[in-house]
């Protein structure tokens, strides 16, 4: 495959995360004003810090790296599925119904935590937790009941409340 400018080793490695870490830091600062009203420069600087140390460290930057094709998936099929929904509904009276929100966050949060697992190495070891050893089959059989027990509480605890009002 043929290697682009944009896909150089310093920019991958080091110039991309910068500026990733550098514009997401700024923001959150911006944003909750953590550090006083107006202060842009601050703001700047405690971001400017906070990417060199990152990119300085090679497996954050690694982590980083293997989390963006994530992310630029994950938000092709959260467009989609907004296309798709949102053909369902009139012109400008799109909206999200309060349980497809909750089952989109929670499908989310799911897809992050086994991404960070990936991308840190930890999902390797929970599946040969799971796949190898005496207990393997053991532990995945008392997973799915404790989660069906989980389910079936939250269920009939959804239920009841609405049930009464």
């Amino acid at each position: 495959m043929a290697q682009t400018i944009l896909s150089l080793p310093l920019l991958v490695e080091v110039v991309w995360p910068f500026i990733l870490v550098f514009t997401l830091v700024f923001a959150i600062l911006q944003k909750t004003e953590m550090l006083g009203k107006g202060k842009r420069q601050i703001d700047a600087l405690i971001s400017l810090m906070i990417a060199i140390i990152t990119v300085s460290f090679g497996y954050a930057t690694g982590i980083i790296i293997s989390l963006i094709p994530f992310l630029a998936v994950a938000a092709v099929i959260l467009l989609v599925f907004m296309l798709i929904y949102g053909m369902t509904f009139k012109p400008g009276e799109f909206g999200l119904n309060k349980h497809v929100i909750t089952v989109v966050g929670i499908l989310a949060a799911i897809g992050v935590i086994i991404a960070v697992m990936v991308a840190t190495g930890a999902w390797d070891y929970v599946r040969d937790l799971i796949n190898t050893g005496e207990g393997g089959s053991v532990l995945i059989t008392n997973l799915v009941f404790i989660g069906a027990i989980i389910v079936a509480v939250v269920v009939a605890l959804v239920g009841s409340k609405e049930k009464k009002s």
